[in-house]
């Protein structure tokens, strides 16, 4: 993901201790292995497809649909702190991540932002913190981090996952950072408890990006995987790029070495054991940034996709025994279609074609292109990327926080990319690619072929900025999904999607009983007249950043659900007929449809 300047041969990058090479010509190597001739041809043909697409009818490429970024509004001052020096520390270019977590169980989301800390070279004129809104239901937030206690003071953050690990009925805050993290558990009245040292999972030591909740035993309790990425120090910090007023850059995480993931079993007193060792994913260090647990061949087992920065990507398939066993390449997942390991940084995981089985999307570096892989149902993936039409549209952008998600409710997933280059000075070394870039939106026109309607949604979504994370999720309880995005060094964004609900809508709220409260590991189907869809209860997913964890379907002009069927990870099955559209249903294993309040957020 993040780039060295090289010149001429590709062993002449610079090492401690060595002057920069000159050269005439300046190449970017990492991005531009993945393009071959084969794939400019079809860069071309998907170029060719997109423009007619994009002069679809504005109906029927969702023009009425805005997205109004309202966070200032709202009262959402946080601005993100990325800690910018001279020295160019690679944690400063990498963060950081934003979540939704309903923390007081009212039915309406709130949000947690991740920022930095005070480094060597850095010295903030105030201590850093990240911070905790509360929804107040009409519209705006209040910043409640002092009174909850989970400013993360002193650590410099990256990401953040939600989870209810303890089963409580309300969900707990795990913050990642370089060199530790820290678990906020949630006491029910408002304020958390720092339980990091009781919990052991503190990961000290490991620079970790994202992370992820889910029950890979099945025993009813949400244990913890988390994404870590290099053993980067500023004592071992190198100087890259040119020499040259303005010309030093962020280094590739190939001058440094990956770490391994990091597995802790959930012991059901409130500790966790690190069995990263005896479940075999440390076995496979590697340059971790985005996370995403899924059950991709179907068994009942939830199985675990790091995406991998300049290295092959990771799928461990889940033996069932409380092992895993390393299958990317068996998968077809490790490497692109060209077999050229890409800069893995962003990623989730979604039924696009109907099929029941769920496909993979990451994201990239510039040069290189946004990966769509296809579930083909036998335990491999297929490199769908151009019949997808995402190549040419995503070829000049770094994606970092992405997601699968309806954004016009009309039956079929889209895809958006929250984007950012990760070299502030990139200009310098390649015209036309930019820092600071545009969110992109690909609407999906049928089987899993993609238009980018980006232009359509309005200023605030056609704004540049160095997007990192992304957390998608419901705040005013409309029926449309919004998005929160954190953008390094700069404002956090709320963007309001006004118009999406027009069309008909339902959302699920599961809670386990047998299986984990957050029914993390349901797999789902829902049938409205002849639309069936399929989703999955996930962890982790897009890039250092919690999702709303209810589930959300959009379904067109139909106005009833003829069948809801969900099967939880413990084995149990629940069937629900006939019921009526844009509602929020609280699904409960054993029970059914149970009462709980979403209350509807009114515009300001």
């Amino acid at each position: 993901m993040t780039v060295v300047a090289q010149f001429g041969n590709p062993e002449t990058r610079r090492r401690p201790g060595n002057g920069v090479l000159s050269c005439s010509k300046l190449v970017w190597m990492k991005a531009r292995s993945a393009i071959t001739r084969r794939s400019v041809l079809r860069y071309a043909a998907g170029a060719a497809l997109s423009a007619s697409l994009s002069r679809l009818p504005a109906a029927a490429s969702g023009s009425a649909i805005q997205f109004v970024d309202v966070a200032r509004n709202a009262g959402i001052t946080f601005s993100h702190a990325n800690a910018m020096s001279s020295e160019k520390y690679l944690i400063e270019t990498m963060g950081s991540g934003c979540g939704w977590i309903d923390y007081d169980q009212n039915g309406l989301f709130d949000l947690y932002l991740v920022n930095s800390a005070a480094t060597q070279r850095f010295k903030p004129r105030q201590a850093l913190r990240s911070a905790l809104y509360r929804n107040n239901g009409d519209g705006t937030f209040t910043d409640v981090t002092e009174k909850a206690g989970v400013g993360a003071e002193g650590l410099f953050g990256m990401g953040v996952a939600v989870g209810d690990y303890d089963n409580d009925g309300y969900p707990d805050l795990f913050v990642l950072g370089y060199g530790r993290c820290i678990l906020y558990h949630n006491n029910g009245d408002g304020t958390f408890t720092d339980v990091t040292a009781r919990a052991g999972v503190a990961n000290l030591g490991m620079w970790a990006s994202s992370a992820a909740w889910f029950d890979y035993d099945n025993d009813g309790r949400l244990d913890l995987v988390v994404a870590n990425y290099l053993d980067w120090t500023p004592e071992t910090n190198q100087y890259c790029g040119n020499q040259g007023p303005g010309m030093r850059s962020y280094c590739h995480p190939d001058n440094y070495h990956g770490q391994a993931p990091t597995l802790y079993r959930n012991n059901g007193d409130g500790t966790f054991t690190d069995v990263s060792k005896t479940s075999g994913l440390a076995a496979k260090p590697a340059n971790g940034l985005g996370i995403v647990t899924f059950d991709y061949d179907d068994d009942g087992w939830q199985d675990i996709f790091i995406s991998n920065d300049a290295q092959p990507n990771s799928l461990f398939r889940n033996n069932r025994d409380g092992t895993f066993r390393e299958v990317g390449y068996e998968a077809g997942v490790a490497v692109s279609e060209d077999g050229n390991s890409e800069s893995g940084m962003g990623v989730d995981a979604a039924d696009m074609s109907g099929s029941g089985h769920l496909d993979l999307l990451v994201g990239h570096l510039d040069l290189q292109l946004a990966r769509f892989y296809r579930n083909q149902g036998d335990g491999s993936f297929l490199d769908a990327t151009s019949s997808s039409k995402l190549s040419y549209e995503t070829f000049h952008f770094s994606e970092f926080g992405l997601r699968f998600l309806d954004y016009d409710n009309d039956g079929k997933r889209d895809i958006f990319m929250a984007n950012g280059h990760v070299l502030d000075n990139i200009d310098l070394y390649h015209k036309g690619i930019l820092y600071a870039e545009p969110k992109l939106m690909f609407r999906n026109t049928g089987n899993a072929a993609f238009v980018n309607v980006s232009d359509l949604l309005g200023p605030d979504f056609q704004a540049r900025h160095v997007s990192r994370g992304v957390a998608v999720g419901d705040f005013d309880n409309d029926g449309d999904l919004d998005i929160l995005v954190s953008n390094n060094g700069e404002a956090v964004q709320l963007l309001r999607n006004d118009g999406g609900n027009a069309n008909h809508w339902l959302q699920i709220l599961l809670i386990g009983t047998r299986s984990n409260r957050d029914g993390v590991g349901a797999r789902l189907k829902v049938v409205a007249g002849d639309l069936t869809l399929y989703d999955q209860r996930k962890g982790g997913m897009s890039y250092q950043s919690a999702q709303d964890p209810r589930l959300h379907f959009g379904l067109g002009g139909r106005t009833r659900v003829d069948l809801i069927e969900v099967r939880w990870p413990s084995g149990a099955l629940t069937r629900l007929t006939g019921m009526v559209c844009d509602q929020i249903l609280a699904i409960q294993e054993g029970a059914g449809i149970v009462k709980y309040s979403f209350p509807r957020v009114p515009y300001r």
